[in-house]
């Protein structure tokens, strides 16, 4: 069954404190003594060093090389960093951790093979498996069903509605899945991306633009989102988007050859992430902690931005809604859109998609 957070992100996530998660600096009170998140490293080994503890039975056996891409976004993977997971329940692994900016850099990483796994959303996972890229990667976990945590923020007095932003510059980063909300939102209002000024920003480069007035609105995530809405206001999510048939979730995908070269390290990857979703939905203060360390933000903050998001376990993402069978059709009805955008040249074969979901460590873990 699945479990959506009831927070409301707006109303409590515009926080002053949260203007020191952009340059860097940990709360008072966020960090155990001795205990460093390193949050602005673009490459690091292992994980904070919380826990050493591994919640599953270790397994020494597997000593592979594996170069995990991550991204700054409060859901359960930063949970397994900031506790150490991986390295705890293999110890014989290497694990490098290499930060990214964007699911759209997270593909360009598969594609030159500087990292193996990684948090990518489901436009740039399909945009990655259609022409022209065809990239042979697969989906292996959904992080999160996004809502209300991807948004357009807009200054204030630039507008109300998109109609507004009619002329107007709006950032985001591009082969995103703000970039596919935002596009499917204007195809909504009968309104093309030419109707306004599209720019290609990286959430750490909104701020700045921002603040210097330099940008009208922009769609974009946490923990830039509150950021921005602290002088700005939101008009329309991800969860608007959803409703109007248009859903979008932060995957993590992996290249075909690394899955197919390490099935026993996806199924413990795939179970630590299965205890990182339940100790967020049995144990959120816990949770939040640990994100708050990765993302240099209060636990509070945390609190707040996890109920943009719906979070699920192993058993959910096995049954047919999503890796059961609606996950891949999923990926076929963001290409289809995709292609009237001119984002991608054709729509890839059914088999093609179907191919590009990786069942086996799920399932597993499910107990099917």
């Amino acid at each position: 069954m699945i479990t959506t957070r009831s927070r409301a992100t707006r109303a409590r996530s515009a926080r002053g404190v949260a203007l020191a998660a952009a340059v860097g600096i940990l709360l008072a009170g966020c960090v155990d003594e001795g205990r460093s998140s390193n949050p602005d490293d673009e490459e690091a080994s292992g994980g904070s060093g919380a826990s050493s503890d591994c919640p599953i039975e270790v397994n020494e056996d597997i000593d592979t090389t594996v170069a995990v891409g991550y991204q700054p976004i409060p859901n359960g993977d930063l949970v397994v960093r900031d506790l150490g997971w991986l390295e705890a329940c293999m110890p014989n692994a290497t694990v490098s951790w290499v930060k990214v900016a964007s699911g759209g850099e997270m593909v360009q990483a598969f594609g030159s093979g500087s990292v193996d796994l990684g948090l990518v959303g489901s436009s740039p996972a399909t945009k990655a498996v259609s022409p022209p890229n065809n990239i042979d990667m697969q989906v292996i976990w959904i992080h999160d069903v996004i809502g209300e945590a991807e948004s357009l923020v807009v200054q204030e007095g630039a507008g109300d509605t998109l109609a507004d932003l009619a002329g107007k510059s709006v950032a985001v980063p591009f082969a995103s899945t703000a970039h596919y909300s935002l596009l499917a939102a204007l195809e909504r209002e009968g309104m093309t991306p030419a109707d306004i000024e599209l720019i290609n920003l990286s959430p750490d480069a909104m701020l700045a633009a921002w603040e210097r007035q330099e940008i009208d609105a922009a769609w974009v995530w946490a923990p830039t989102l509150p950021l921005l809405t602290e002088s700005g206001h939101i008009i329309v999510s991800a969860a608007d988007t959803a409703e109007a048939g248009a859903p979008t979730f932060d995957l993590a995908g992996a290249t075909t050859e690394f899955v197919d070269a390490n099935p026993e390290f996806m199924e413990v990857w795939t179970a630590l992430q299965d205890q990182a979703v339940q100790m967020i939905l049995e144990d959120e203060d816990a949770a939040a902690e640990s994100i708050g360390v990765q993302l240099g933000i209060s636990t509070d903050e945390v609190l707040d931005q996890l109920g943009g998001y719906t979070f699920l376990t192993a058993a959910d993402q096995a049954g047919e809604d999503y890796f059961g069978g609606q996950l891949s059709q999923d990926l076929i009805n963001t290409a289809d859109f995709l292609v009237t955008q001119e984002e991608i040249d054709e729509v890839n074969t059914a088999e093609a998609y179907e191919a590009a979901i990786y069942t086996d460590a799920i399932d597993k873990v499910a107990g099917q």
